[in-house]
């Protein structure tokens, strides 16, 4: 038997993968993991505070307030706000909205003190929320939210219905982030198949799988399970810090990760620099500062997105018909299986043939971050640079 020529060897290999991700990797492209509302209500609604660590928040923060103080949780809610020396009346946008509200008694205001070596910008504001809050009695559970995030009238309702029902630690939803019309149109949506596609949600949830994750943006966290793991101290030097809270909170429990339609990111992404620049931030970091594994991963990308429409469409180049039909049919894969996520995000299925130029897009940013590393441009936090733990470098 001769053996397959390079291009088809390339091909076959692409498929090959696709079809391992798409029908034995955990499910992570079908997005069904979700709040349904179909939880039982527990016999008593436990006490939530909810900590929104802020910095320079002033355009988004009144929304995301409002949707707080809207909710229709009948157990008892407070909200802190973790004010990190903000320079444009973040704190007066708070104070406005607590003013505006006749719920507004159940809002503070943490200011947030120099953050002390070692410690990342969000974490010590976040850790500045739950010791402000503790002083008036530890709830069972803390909700920490991003200042950007708005939320349905029933959200806190659904996470601690979860919560309760499953005897869970932690329940994460990864909201629906901001889309327009110009690049963000492909790449956000892009992303969050991405983030699926790294940390499988059915797999998260699996009590059985080591797989770990969560979305930082919209957390409910067992205060109990939290203080046996070290509390928000032992993150301290996190960047990626909600995944970092979920492999702490699965070695000792169980935890729920999930998509949203209704809980949205209202920040805007304006073109493919903003989003460019969310991705270089940390990429680096998620390959734990290793060159071998950067290596690996502009291969992998390449295998998986670059070569099958390049196979596919240089066919009248290379004339390799096995090839460009291997490649074909793994570009058809990776559309189909993109489909549920664009569907999510109210875009037409077609989309799914542009996922080879944002995978492309993705390779670039994370070189461009193991660069960024290299010019010791650090993670940053609301344009603050942080103190992250870094891993020794493995090449």
């Amino acid at each position: 038997m001769a053996p397959l020529d390079p291009l088809t060897l390339a091909a076959a290999l692409s498929l090959a993968a696709w079809v391992y991700l798409v029908f034995a990797y955990g499910r992570f492209w079908l997005c069904d993991q979700r709040l349904d509302g179909r939880d039982p209500a527990p016999e008593q609604w436990p006490d939530v505070v909810a900590v929104v660590p802020a910095r320079n928040e002033s355009e988004v923060l009144g929304r995301t307030l409002r949707s707080l103080l809207d909710q229709d949780y009948p157990g008892a809610l407070r909200i802190v706000i973790a004010d990190d020396e903000s320079e444009d009346g973040t704190a007066e946008v708070a104070r406005a909205a607590a003013r505006a509200h006749a719920r507004g008694g159940q809002l503070a205001i943490a200011r947030v003190p120099p953050r002390p070596a070692g410690w990342v910008g969000k974490m010590w504001a976040v850790e500045t929320g739950i010791r402000a809050a503790s002083g008036a009695g530890v709830p069972r559970y803390w909700l920490l939210t991003d200042a950007d995030v708005a939320h349905g009238p029933d959200n806190l309702r659904r996470l601690v219905s979860r919560a309760e029902a499953g005897r869970l630690d932690l329940v994460s939803l990864m909201v629906r982030l901001h889309t327009g019309s110009g690049w963000d149109a492909l790449l956000i949506p892009a992303f969050v198949y991405f983030f699926q596609m790294l940390y499988p949600f059915p797999r998260v949830n699996d009590p059985a799988s080591r797989t770990a994750g969560a979305a930082g943006g919209c957390a409910l966290v067992r205060c109990e399970a939290l203080r046996r793991a070290g509390g928000i101290e032992a993150l301290r030097g996190e960047v990626i810090d909600d995944c970092a809270l979920g492999r702490a909170l699965k070695r000792g429990g169980r935890i729920w990760l999930g998509l949203s339609a209704t809980e949205r990111s209202i920040r805007p992404y304006r073109g493919l620099g903003e989003v460019w620049n969310m991705v270089a931030r940390s990429a680096f970091t998620e390959l734990r500062y290793s060159w071998l594994r950067l290596l690996g991963t502009v291969v992998g990308l390449a295998l998986l997105f670059l070569a099958p429409p390049l196979l596919a469409l240089g066919w009248p180049l290379h004339r390799d018909a096995a090839a460009a039909g291997l490649a074909a049919g793994a570009w058809l894969l990776s559309a189909a299986s993109f489909a549920p996520t664009l569907a999510l995000y109210e875009r037409p299925a077609a989309f799914g043939l542009g996922l080879p130029l944002a995978g492309t897009l993705y390779a670039a940013m994370t070189v461009d971050s193991a660069l960024r590393h290299l010019r010791s441009e650090g993670a940053t936090w609301k344009g603050r640079a942080g103190a992250g733990r870094e891993p020794a470098p493995q090449r």
